[in-house]
């Protein structure tokens, strides 16, 4: 089995056919997801995550009809139906069918997808400037949302940075500053001290985000949240990501500079792999 799905009270391995163009979240976008981890028999902060994707779902203007106890509740159950200690990506969904302009809130769907997906390695990753396609402000797009609608400007700005033969691109705000890479968040390492763009509203404060600056912060470790240029990146010690795919990756090569897998990212992942394991197996 490499993936599962939960749908309106049944489990199934295929993948379930819900929408058609008839349907609010084909044509409208109504639909948010979030993703969490399954690794080692761990599930760090999934209870974060699935209380995220109740507020992405409101921001919407959709109306869950299941709490986020239930949703982990559920999610606890899939990964117990795989062996143990599988690494999974675990990925609630909320979307709504009906409405035409406005989503029918009180009828919001709520799916369920797990599916195998290894751990990443220590090669890290390559990452590429670019200023093509920008994050949005939050007057602009529900960028306070994990909402699918956000992401199609990201996979322009990644499938640009892939025709030039890197892995992702880094994206900027409105005013030009990094607000983080296309898929996961951004942080810099320079002459010991640790920075990552200041939340602005025009990225998602990632869960994974905040859980490395806690930690860090907790370890005593120097750590900025501050207005990070293209200019920092591309003259920074270390570069690394925070996200729920891989948590703490390290970024080997920005445009034409070959980086290493520093102290800071290799601190960041340890701290965040003591997390994990310090909150025991389900």
């Amino acid at each position: 089995m490499d993936a599962l799905f939960y749908y309106d009270g049944q489990w199934m391995t295929e993948n379930p056919k819900l929408l058609g163009p008839a349907d609010h979240a084909f044509w409208m976008a109504s639909m948010v997801f979030d993703g969490a981890r399954a690794f080692d028999g761990l599930t760090p902060d999934l209870d974060l995550h699935c209380q995220r994707v109740i507020r992405s779902a409101r921001k919407m203007l959709m109306e869950p009809k299941i709490t986020w106890e239930e949703v982990q509740k559920l999610a606890l159950e899939a990964v117990a139906r795989f062996p143990a200690g599988e690494a999974l990506y675990i990925k609630p969904m909320f979307f709504c069918a009906d409405g035409f302009l406005l989503p029918e809130a009180g009828k919001t769907q709520f799916v369920l997808h797990l599916f195998k997906a290894p751990m990443p390695g220590t090669e890290g990753f390559s990452a590429m400037s670019q200023d093509e396609y920008r994050r949005p402000w939050s007057s602009m797009a529900p960028t306070d949302a994990k909402a699918s609608c956000l992401y199609p400007n990201g996979q322009r700005a990644t499938k640009a940075a892939n025709a030039a033969g890197f892995d992702t691109a880094i994206m900027l705000d409105g005013d030009g500053n990094v607000a983080e890479f296309a898929s996961s968040n951004l942080w810099i390492a320079k002459d010991g001290k640790i920075a990552t763009p200041a939340a602005n509203g025009t990225f998602l404060n990632g869960v994974t985000r905040q859980r490395v600056l806690a930690l860090l912060r907790a370890h005593g470790a120097i750590v900025e949240e501050r207005t990070i240029t293209l200019e920092d990146v591309q003259n920074a010690d270390e570069v690394f990501s925070t996200g729920n795919y891989g948590k703490v990756m390290h970024v080997n090569r920005v445009d034409d500079r070959k980086l290493e897998y520093g102290p800071a990212a290799q601190l960041c992942h340890k701290l965040y792999m003591d997390y994990a394991k310090s909150t025991g197996k389900r």
